[in-house]
């Protein structure tokens, strides 16, 4: 498959009306795993904004003008990943792909699978579920879930790899709520590494854990052509870096994983 971790973001381009360089066109076009005349998907780098909003200058959703049509129509995100979570995310070509994908989503058909490197060690039990209800709410101006009220959320997870200190594990989420599985783990007290709005440490054992350490590996889901497919990326370089740090090793991690499967 193809990885980026690389350069940062390009910034926007100075052409007017929108317009994109030729710099923007090869790196969005870089981070393409998968097309065909449905959908487009992705391996977002951490660091990439999915939307536009305060502070963000370039993101994934202007990126798409690379593939607009002669009409203007562009392909559409029918999901979204935070900012600083890499791994695969979907867009769908046309207006009646874009409707059947969402459906999708909205009726729980896709499975999503992450990887997460949390601190504390392993998550007791080791496999499981989180079944804990969620609600928004703003602390010193952060946007944030608070576990215990709101919307039912629930997360599946296992631990496939442990030290003392730290814990390399497999989410699954069943709904799709925002910071769902940031707020999951912190309310267990296994915060992901490098998350600070929710308790992650930025050094673990004397290893730099900068960024936020959580990844979406894969998607299952129905295709609008019929069947089902799996897209899968791996970890990006300093994800699989920190996990080797930690003494945190699993099958595939260091080889990753294909890009496409039917």
């Amino acid at each position: 498959m193809q990885q980026t971790e690389g350069p940062p973001p390009p910034t926007p381009s100075p052409q007017g009306g929108g317009g994109l360089t030729s710099r923007d066109v090869a790196f969005v076009r870089s981070l393409i795993i998968y097309e065909d005349a449905h959908l487009l998907a992705f391996d977002k780098p951490a660091g990439l904004a999915v939307q536009g909003g305060s502070g963000v200058t370039q993101s994934l959703e202007l990126l798409l003008g690379a593939f607009a049509k002669s009409n203007g129509k562009r392909p559409r995100l029918v999901h979204r990943l935070d900012r600083e979570t890499s791994g695969v995310i979907l867009a769908a070509r046309t207006k009646p792909a874009a409707a059947f994908l969402s459906q999708a989503f909205a009726e729980r058909r896709v499975a999503k699978t992450y990887l997460a490197i949390v601190c504390g060690g392993a998550p007791r039990p080791e496999d499981g579920e989180i079944a804990l209800a969620l609600k928004k709410i703003n602390r010193g101006g952060i946007d944030l879930m608070e576990a215990g009220a709101g919307q039912d959320a629930l997360t599946r997870y296992r631990t496939l790899e442990a030290t003392a200190q730290a814990a390399l594990v497999e989410i699954k989420p069943e709904t799709g709520r925002m910071h769902q599985i940031r707020a999951h783990l912190a309310a267990i007290g296994r915060p992901i590494a490098g998350d600070g709005k929710y308790g992650g440490l930025f050094s673990i054992g004397g290893v730099a854990t900068n960024s936020l350490m959580l990844h979406a590996a894969s998607l299952t889901f129905p295709h609008p052509a019929g069947g089902e497919r799996t897209l899968e990326a791996p970890p990006p370089p300093a994800f699989i870096a920190c996990a080797a740090a930690l003494g945190l090793r699993a099958p595939g991690l260091e080889t990753g994983v294909d890009a496409a499967q039917t």
